[in-house]
């Protein structure tokens, strides 16, 4: 087996995508009935997932190349594992454009949301459904008969149902309007991290995968997820330090956590550190959209030198990481989890 670094440059993956459009498309463009819903699916598609910038689907293409044996790197079954990595692809952009419609974010990707576009509005609400009912459209097409059909179905919609629970969550904590700090718990962070994150960003990719590979040993996949949840817990963690300290035009959206009251890595961590005086001025500052209210939350993130916490639990995160791949990556290519942590903490 060949050792793969994931990235998201490979062609075959951008370059199927105009199969996928055609596939959805293609068969009833023009139709008297539901010609003019084609047009608009065919718009959200290129609009929402063509800039490719959510890693999901190259996770699949990646770990499959790395698990799977000379035998299976046939044309034919690349261009079904190319497919299902398409579907892994929409069911996370159907996330976050929902995600972006509830939290009344400006952009996405460099761009304004979908949702923010002239004439469209909360009409997204239809068209992230449409999506998520795409990647199932394309996973019948392509992979109807095979063994590992059934599998790679329940694991799809398993996941968005973990995220669906994890959205639940933010929503009922953030509680827009009505700052509760009290509920603001580590406890409270890392179970909606785990949910609305840990189960759709890199466990789902990987573990379909497995399945093209003909691996569906319970214990194996178990292993991959505890390796992989817990990296899509530091994932998360990261987006949060970002929207408050990265640089919006390289992220290509703004951060706007504290303004929409989230139960952020940043938050939780302030809040074991602060005295009853900063407490106070969280309360009074935090989960409102103002900007100097913002700003003296940020401040006060300063004062408790966070940027450092951060640093700190990053390279506990890595080590940690390490520790589990050695621990749980049994009978499984090291590689992989090894090439993702590379990835995601830019590190050789």
């Amino acid at each position: 087996m060949s050792c793969v670094q994931i990235s998201i440059e490979d062609p075959r993956f951008r370059r199927f995508f105009e199969t996928i459009v055609e596939d959805l498309t293609a068969e009833n463009w023009g139709h008297p009935e539901i010609g003019d819903a084609m047009s608009r699916l065919k718009e959200v598609l290129e609009y929402s997932a063509a800039p490719c910038q959510f890693h999901g689907g190259m996770t699949v293409l990646a770990s499959f190349q790395e698990l799977a044996g000379p035998e299976l790197q046939k044309e034919d079954i690349i261009q079904r594992v190319l497919a299902v990595s398409w579907c892994v692809e929409l069911l996370e952009v159907f996330t976050l454009m929902a995600d972006d419609i509830m939290d009344q974010s400006e952009t996405r990707v460099g761009k304004p949301c979908w949702y923010k576009k002239d004439g469209i509005g909360l009409s997204a609400v239809n068209d992230a459904c449409l999506l998520e009912a795409c990647a199932y459209q394309i996973l019948k097409k392509y992979c109807r008969g095979q063994p590992y059909y059934l599998n790679l179905l329940e694991l799809f919609q398993e996941s968005t149902y973990q995220v669906e629970l994890g959205q639940c969550l933010d929503i009922i904590t953030a509680k827009l309007g009505k700052v509760d700090l009290n509920g603001f718990t580590e406890t409270r962070h890392n179970i909606i991290v785990k949910y609305k994150t840990g189960f759709i960003t890199y466990y789902m990719p990987v573990a379909a995968a497995m399945y093209m590979a003909g691996i569906d040993d319970e214990e194996a996949h178990q292993n991959a997820k505890t390796i992989l949840v817990e990296m899509a817990v530091f994932l998360q963690n990261w987006d949060d330090y970002r929207d408050c300290y990265g640089d919006p035009a390289a992220m290509g959206e703004m951060g706007n956590d504290i303004e929409e009251s989230k139960c952020s890595w940043l938050v939780v961590e302030a809040l074991k550190r602060v005295t009853p005086e900063q407490r106070m001025l969280l309360e009074e500052n935090y989960g409102k959209n103002d900007m100097e209210k913002v700003q003296r939350v940020k401040q006060l993130y300063k004062e408790l030198d966070l940027p450092t916490v951060y640093k700190n639990y990053e390279e506990e995160s890595y080590q940690r990481l390490q520790t589990l791949i050695s621990q749980h990556a049994n009978g499984l290519p090291k590689d992989i989890f090894l090439n993702l942590t590379r990835m995601l903490f830019k590190r050789p």
